[in-house]
């Protein structure tokens, strides 16, 4: 079954949907930058509005962009994250994953074979669009990439597909990327930052059958 990210949670109902749907793991945003940012009390407030994944609930990720230790470390006070997925440099991502004893995943801007990551050091990676010049923040951008582009490529760890996902397209993606996990936020929102139940449920369920229908086409 394909596993399912549900990111940039900002209410509790939005929650609770990701606990009864049975989603894989949920994103807390701590970038200021994003339409889907938390504080770290917001995100302690979330993360008790639904069951840990010690009890059966998603596990926690925490998004950070660019951020130092001293930030980090104020949001694990308030919040057990399960898992630190970092905009930063390679390096930094490693540091970080040193440093905390969390699993690191690191986000990684896929536009050519030679982007894709190879160190297997890191715990997992999100493959998504590049930034652009233009753009402000380093993911939450709603673009796509050519999917075909992880096709024949040997991941170093655990990785999942982003950007540009939605109900209607991620079927297609998981069979043209060969994903077993993807990673959704804005096209599962009504507005930014404003998750939609529907869509929600709706993303879910095509994700679920995407891994189904793709070895049946292999």
């Amino acid at each position: 079954m394909t596993g399912v990210k549900i990111c940039g949670i900002r209410e509790p109902q939005t929650m609770a949907l990701c606990a009864r749907l049975n989603v894989d793991w949920v994103g807390f945003v701590f970038c200021e930058a994003s339409p889907r940012f938390v504080s770290p009390a917001g995100a302690s407030r979330l993360h008790n509005s639904a069951p840990s994944a010690r009890d059966g609930g998603p596990l926690r990720v925490g998004l950070f962009v660019k951020a130092d230790d001293q930030f980090i470390e104020q949001v694990l006070r308030a919040v057990p994250l399960d898992i630190l997925q970092i905009y930063d440099t390679s390096q930094r991502a490693a540091d970080i994953q040193s440093r905390f004893g969390r699993p690191v995943w690191q986000a990684c801007g896929i536009a050519c074979p030679s982007d894709l990551p190879t160190d297997p050091q890191m715990a997992g990676y999100v493959v998504e669009a590049p930034k652009g010049a233009q753009d402000s923040r380093p993911g939450g951008l709603g673009r796509t990439f050519d999917w075909s582009l992880t096709q024949g490529w040997i991941p170093p760890s655990f990785w999942m597909l982003a950007g540009g996902l939605n109900p209607a397209n991620v079927q297609k993606a998981i069979q043209e990327s060969q994903a077993s996990a993807v990673d959704v936020s804005s096209g599962v929102e009504s507005s930014p930052g404003h998750k939609s139940a529907e869509l929600i449920e709706k993303f879910v369920e095509n994700a679920r059958k995407g891994l189904d229908l793709r070895a049946k086409l292999s």
